[in-house]
């Protein structure tokens, strides 16, 4: 094949990234971005669209130009998003009428309590196979159009267009060709039904969300329109919510493949298969990368909302480290914990607890506490958060998971990939490569594109390390017990 290299948009909470790939899976250029963040009232968080656009068209640019490839030479770009960001724009000027509201803001937890109020909870469990929470996109669009001047009136119009991340980029990238998204990010906005895969007419109307106003869906890997490269056409094939990209790119299309992904927040999908296992402990039900040729498989979801978020926390806002590598060697460093834990429930309990009043908490702490416990004990908290979805799964699933595949930033961290291990007291998988999000977005691109096939994952993805477990079982069950004491207290509701 002359067309070698697949280009992966990386586009996620913190940074804007974009990865070349060539046809061996092996990554020969990045360029990224860090993205701003703004808070304009407590609980609230925001980006700026154009930036993100702008930030990608950059890194785009840059890495072609760092990597040397011919912009002819590439078979294909795939897009992988943070999910749940709600972008809302003009469809005459192309211009965002408000800034992006992110996943993590919280100022429509009152139509939340509306929605419950008005007894929709069950029907959105089963036909979204989500819980209402501030969380998804629905609510933030809601907002958008109830709260942005003449927004209710245009989108009635038909004059305004909803997406998410992907969705904005793709836009942007076709000059205004393409409304669309993917089944991945449609199944997390709270409006779509994944049991008849179209938006949710019910809940549309109980929204007040115009139609007209949604992107069309589409299988995951899939025509998304073209990118006008200096004269060259380079197609969109591929496109997946985080999450999604990273378990396909773990070779999770498979059921019974787990995977956690240690980024700003800790997401940990377990692929069912076709039939919809409808979670009864606070997990979330989703919809997996979708291949043309084949019917969709549905996953097991547990999202953590303060994962990395939280070590950030210890750097930018505690300030007692300078960079999240440090923390390997402290926790190494650091004698065992005596009954000292962090609940970073900076925005809220995720799955499988969904308490959204709850507030970062520490507990057990005496006067032998110190930095070094407090970083330690941070550090644990995204093993212990883990720990709680990967028995909600198993309870929900009736199956034991054997291996945990991870990846993302955190799970570069030794101490804490084996202190995972021992609490789950299974094995734990790290690639070599573990930028698997953006690998995920790219293998759905190219295989599309004719570069790859679905059987070329396994040679492709090579083992960094295996975790084992070495922790006794008395030590894990106390250890664990703490946590549990810990998360009560937590608890609002």
């Amino acid at each position: 094949m002359s067309k070698k290299y697949v280009i992966a948009f990386d586009q996620g909470t913190t940074s804007t990234r974009t990865i070349v790939f060539n046809e061996r899976g092996t990554i020969i250029s990045i360029s990224q971005k860090e993205l701003n963040q703004y808070y304009p009232q407590s609980g609230w968080v925001e980006h700026d669209a154009l930036e993100i656009y702008k930030d990608q068209l950059e890194t785009f640019n840059d890495a072609i130009t760092s990597s040397g490839i011919k912009p002819e030479d590439i078979a294909a770009v795939g897009i992988t998003n943070q999910r749940e960001t709600t972008v809302v724009w003009d469809k005459d000027t192309g211009e965002p009428i408000y800034k992006a509201i992110v996943w993590l803001d919280k100022r429509t937890t009152g139509i939340c309590k509306n929605l419950e109020e008005k007894g929709l909870s069950n029907y959105i469990k089963k036909n979204t196979g989500l819980v209402i929470d501030s969380y998804f996109s629905g609510t933030k669009l809601k907002w958008l159009l109830d709260n942005v001047e003449g927004a209710q009136e245009k989108a009635k119009a038909g004059k305004l267009m909803f997406g998410t991340i992907d969705t904005w980029l793709i836009y942007k990238f076709t000059n205004g060709k393409k409304h669309v998204t993917d089944h991945t990010n449609a199944s997390r906005t709270l409006i779509y039904n994944i049991k008849s895969l179209e938006w949710d007419k019910r809940l549309l109307e109980e929204l007040n969300i115009p139609s007209s106003i949604l992107p069309s869906v589409q299988t995951s890997s899939s025509d998304f329109g073209s990118i006008d490269y200096k004269g060259i056409q380079i197609p969109i094939y591929g496109v997946a919510g985080d999450q999604q990209a990273s378990l396909f790119g773990q070779g999770g299309f498979t059921p019974g493949i787990a995977k956690s992904t240690f980024g700003t927040g800790c997401f940990i999908l377990l692929n069912t298969g076709k039939k919809q296992v409808k979670s009864k402990k606070g997990l979330l039900t989703t919809l997996t990368c979708s291949l043309d040729s084949e019917p969709i498989n549905y996953a097991l979801e547990g999202s953590i909302f303060a994962g990395g978020a939280s070590i950030q926390w210890l750097r930018d806002r505690m300030k007692i480290i300078n960079s999240a590598s440090e923390t390997e060697a402290i926790c190494n460093n650091t004698p065992p914990l005596k009954n000292v834990y962090v609940v970073p429930a900076f925005a809220g309990l995720g799955a499988p607890h969904w308490d959204e009043k709850a507030k970062g908490s520490v507990y057990g702490m005496t006067l032998d506490t110190g930095r070094e416990e407090l970083i330690k004990a941070t550090v644990n908290a995204l093993a212990y958060q883990t720990k709680d979805v990967i028995a909600a799964m198993e309870k929900d699933s009736n199956k034991e998971i054997v291996t945990l595949k991870a990846d993302g930033g955190a799970s570069a961290n030794n101490y804490l990939m084996q202190f995972q291990s021992d609490l789950l007291n299974v094995e734990v998988d790290r690639p070599k490569m573990i930028e698997v999000t953006a690998f995920g977005a790219a293998l759905l691109a190219g295989i599309k594109a004719g570069v790859w096939t679905k059987n070329d994952i396994a040679k492709i993805r090579k083992v960094d390390t295996i975790f084992s477990p070495k922790m006794d079982k008395s030590t894990r069950k106390k250890n664990y017990k703490g946590w549990k004491k810990a998360i009560k207290r937590t608890k609002r509701k």
